[in-house]
């Protein structure tokens, strides 16, 4: 019984010796918990993305191109944050091109919203 130990023992000092360990890459994003709320900064400038793909700014209609310069219209000092309010429907990728778009007008404090369950 003893030469069975010393194999799994074996294969176990193995297996973690070649196990390749890799850092997760993504996008670093504010994730909210849904559990709980927190309240809104005033100066946060808000987008939502309806479950069509639309996505408004203040009622009003843009492009994923049009982003930036919009973002650096309304906040020059690029020191308020962006809150993405996305419909459940909408495909990751967009979000996505949207946190992209304000990551190139240099806002750094992005956050997506969530409904609390």
């Amino acid at each position: 019984m003893s030469p069975l130990i010393d194999m799994v023992f074996l294969l176990l000092i193995f297996f973690m010796v070649t196990a390749v360990f890799t850092k997760d890459t993504g996008v670093n994003i504010n994730r909210p918990t849904a559990q709980s709320a927190i309240a809104l900064d005033a100066n946060a400038i808000f987008f939502t993305i309806d479950a069509s793909g639309d996505i408004k700014h203040a009622g009003q209609p843009y492009t994923i191109a049009q982003i930036p310069n919009l973002l650096a219209e309304i906040n020059p000092a690029r020191q308020a944050p962006v809150t993405i309010i996305a419909d459940r429907a909408v495909p990751t990728g967009l979000t996505l091109q949207l946190i992209d778009a304000c990551q190139l007008a240099g806002l750094e404090n992005i956050a997506i919203a969530a409904s609390k369950k």
